[in-house]
């Protein structure tokens, strides 16, 4: 059974061995010199800066988190070990309860990310051809919108 809270200073360190096992499960198109150049700016720039839900266990041990701004999912990460428990399920629901329309980007070559969020209802809108700094990996732009 996992709980939904806000991240504090204390889960920096977990939240970014979260955020690595995660990408190192998942995004095994990324080239060494940019998933290092990206755990740099994830550890110092984002992590300690963003507004994080984190989904705990019952000893207050995080295993996933969300950020967000507004109606857009900026991060989700679930640890490696805690993957198919139904916590990047909690997070997202949580995130969609009370908003009509949120969106998410997803690298095109991270098929689980991609399946993940259309089985929860998001559909594929858009595409670029790089990331938001210019790399050569393509986003998917998937909104969701609740149906009345």
């Amino acid at each position: 059974m996992f709980t939904l809270r806000k991240a504090t200073p204390n889960d920096l360190e977990r939240n970014f061995e979260i955020w690595r096992t995660a990408v190192a499960a998942t995004h095994h198109f990324l080239s060494r010199e940019d998933f290092r150049q990206i755990s740099g700016l994830v550890r110092n720039a984002y992590l300690p800066t963003a507004d994080l839900v984190v989904a705990v266990d019952a000893n207050d041990l995080a295993h996933g988190f969300l950020g967000g701004l507004g109606d857009h999912i900026d991060a989700l990460f679930v640890h490696a070990d805690s993957r198919s428990k139904g916590i990047g399920t909690l997070l997202v629901k949580q995130f969609l309860d009370g908003r009509n329309i949120v969106t998410v980007d997803v690298n095109e070559q991270n098929n689980s990310g991609r399946g993940f969020y259309e089985r929860l209802g998001f559909e594929v809108f858009d595409r670029s051809d790089a990331d938001d700094d210019g790399r050569p990996y393509p986003l998917l732009k998937l909104p969701y919108q609740r149906r009345r």
